[in-house]
């Protein structure tokens, strides 16, 4: 390659250097992640992280926020204020210099806290660079003092306005930037909720509280029992092995190492850890910590007090974690996150002393709780065998050739194309509804797979259970991603994964025993956002030789009132009956089921990407996900069904997060 001559010089001139927080203005996204929903909620999660460190240090009891009606979201504290003095390095004020300099804070080993969330100390000044309006107060000796700033800059000069009921704390009140945030700047009231009922349970004794001025809504938490009480929420809707629950609390060095622990009857794991009550939702040491102890404390005592025989092997790691809820919470000085979204905990030295703790403590529980112990132990054991169960199931069901890889259920009506990232596949309820989704798809790009026969419902089934029942493992078969320890995302065949059933209680029935198998066994499917369902409409409109399908009664209402007002507007007569089918002189067919389309209208309503209405299914809370999930298919049919009845309708699942 010949080098090019180019006329320009490339000098100094050209170099842009960025002060202040402009960085952050000019590159967002590497602060907090997104601007969308994300990051406009991250905003609060930083100004009120600081408050809750204030709980933490022992300096605070309260966190207090208010959605405002102009857009805004206020959050107070009762700490110690942020200092107001004059700064000997910026000559301005302490509270401005935290509020427009990067790195600047109380959290580098200067003294200001022992223990916090905040580690890169940039977190207030972010929220004030990508805020169209910012206001800080803070009370000081009873003294108030405010100021304010605009995308980040000072508008006003630091006030002192007097004296003030309050004896300390600060106020952050801001707006988001729609010129960075343009695709939301309102807050969620439900995000909110989740987070402080959170920040509750992790600081015991701290009470929050949210206001939003818009509805006039509020809600207040306030937790003695901290992670006890935490873990006992987890296990709401779930039968528990006892109701006692393993709780320590001891300082190690200089961290502070909280645990709790408790066993459900479900075959599930729900460990949450946390560190300076930073959710890491990939684990890292203090995790590691933890299971590593688990472990070797109950085969130690199932070794001890002989509910392991000589022969037997020692109890692996996920047959004692089946139905395990716990809540690890670690406080210390220098948290090492990987990256700003602090998902992974580095710091080396907490293992070990999650695992000191564990080792003593979690040994003193069993040996003085034998009762539930043995029934711990009595669960973990069941575990293995289902486990070796499933596995012998596996291998039987390898060897007829259905996931190794090489074969498809012979139920499936694959695509041409290979490439994952355009082929989809939809599940479809029924026979007569499958074949129609054959004869009407677009062969190239979409799947089809019939579901024959009862779906299992895997909230109450293992592995081995699994196996033996066809739909499952043809869905397993045709995903390509394995299940159990061999489940890999990498080998999934179609981004799209689409539930295409009867938009009816049965329907939603099926959807929900379907969305329980992807959750609870490959729930990276779901997180990826390769799971859907589609909405088949429930009218068809016919007037003349013209059809319009509506998906739901009010979607048809409002047809129906175009279609008067249309006829009105032309002049014509309407009758005054009061029978809105004549008034608009049109004829309305409702769809029993997916059945009852053809080809044609199934592929025009249902499956052509340009018309269809397809639902992607997130997790955006698992807690709440798991709770939901336990209410529709657990062992409370009453709970199931009046949920079910209930929501039907709602063909959007609102309470799954959808």
């Amino acid at each position: 390659m010949t080098k090019q001559t180019v006329d320009q010089a490339y000098d100094g001139s050209q170099i842009q250097v960025l002060e202040g927080l402009e960085p952050v203005r000019k590159r967002p996204g590497m602060y907090i992640g997104s601007t969308g929903y994300d990051g406009v909620h991250h905003l609060i999660k930083e100004i009120a992280d600081n408050s809750i460190d204030e709980a933490i240090a022992g300096y605070a009891t309260r966190v207090d926020v208010v959605i405002q009606e102009d857009g805004g979201i206020k959050i107070t504290d009762d700490g110690r204020g942020i200092p107001v003095d004059k700064h000997a390095k910026t000559g301005k004020s302490t509270l401005e210099t935290v509020l427009t300099i990067l790195h600047a804070g109380g959290k580098f080993g200067g003294g200001g806290y022992k223990v916090s969330s905040g580690l890169h100390g940039v977190g207030s000044s972010v929220v004030n660079a990508l805020s169209e309006r910012f206001i800080a107060e803070v009370v000081k000796a009873g003294q108030l003092y405010r100021i304010d700033f605009e995308r980040g800059v000072p508008a006003t000069d630091l006030q002192k306005l007097g004296k003030t009921d309050r004896p300390q704390g600060t106020s952050i009140t801001f707006y988001p930037d729609p010129t960075i945030f343009k695709e939301t700047v309102e807050f969620d009231y439900k995000w909110v909720v989740s987070y402080l009922r959170h920040q509750a349970y992790l600081t015991k004794g701290v009470y929050t509280s949210v206001v939003d001025e818009r509805t006039g809504d509020r809600q207040a938490f306030y937790f003695d029992g901290g992670i006890q009480s935490y873990v006992k929420q987890l296990n709401i809707g779930k039968d528990v092995l006892d109701d006692s629950i393993f709780y320590v609390e001891r300082q190690v060095e200089d961290s502070m190492i909280e645990i709790a622990v408790q066993y459900n009857d479900t075959y599930v794991e729900m460990v949450k850890p946390f560190a300076n009550n930073v959710l890491t939702p990939d684990g890292g040491t203090h995790l590691i910590g933890f299971r590593s102890a688990l472990t070797r404390v109950i085969n130690d005592y199932a070794r001890k007090n002989g509910l392991l025989k000589e022969k037997e092997d020692n109890l692996t790691g996920d047959d004692i974690r089946e139905g395990l809820t716990a809540i690890i919470l670690v406080k210390l000085p220098d948290p090492q996150f990987e990256g700003q979204t602090k998902n992974k905990l580095g710091n080396p030295e907490i293992r070990r002393y999650v695992e000191q703790v564990m080792n003593e403590y979690f040994a003193y529980y069993l040996e003085e709780n034998p009762n539930v112990a043995k029934k711990i132990v009595g669960k973990a054991t069941l575990a293995a065998r289902a486990r070796k169960a499933a596995r012998a199931a596996r291998d039987n069901v390898i060897r007829k050739g259905a996931l190794d890889g090489m074969g498809l259920p012979g139920k499936l009506w694959d695509c041409s194309s290979k490439k994952p990232s355009e082929s989809e596949i939809y599940i479809v309820e029924g026979n007569s509804a499958a074949g129609s989704a054959k004869e009407g798809r677009d062969n190239r790009t979409q799947a089809i797979l019939p579901l024959r026969g009862k779906v299992l419902n895997t909230e109450r089934a293992r592995l081995d259970r699994m196996f033996a029942n066809k739909e499952i493992v043809a869905m397993i078969q045709a995903f390509g991603v394995g299940i159990g320890d061999q489940f890999d995302i990498e080998g999934l065949r179609y981004h799209k994964i689409i539930i295409m059933t009867d938009a009816d209680v049965d329907g939603s029935h099926i959807a929900t025993l379907l969305l329980t198998f992807f959750f609870r066994y490959m729930r990276e499917i779901v997180e990826g956002g390769y799971v859907y369902l589609a909405k088949p409409p429930l009218f068809s409109i016919n007037r003349g030789q013209s059809k319009q399908y509506v998906y739901d009664e009010t979607s048809l209402e409002a047809a129906l009132d175009e279609v008067i007002a249309d006829r009105k507007a032309r002049g014509v007569n309407i009758d005054e009956s009061g029978d809105r089918m004549k008034q608009a002189g049109v004829t309305v067919s409702r769809f029993k089921g997916l059945g009852e389309m053809d080809a044609e209208q199934l592929w025009e309503t249902t499956m052509n990407p340009e018309n269809r209405i397809l639902t992607q299914v997130n997790i955006e809370d698992a807690e709440r996900a798991d709770a939901i999930f336990t209410k529709l298919m657990g062992d409370e049919v009453s709970l199931r069904k009046s949920f079910i009845q209930t929501r039907a309708k709602d063909v959007d699942l609102e309470e799954l997060d959808i």
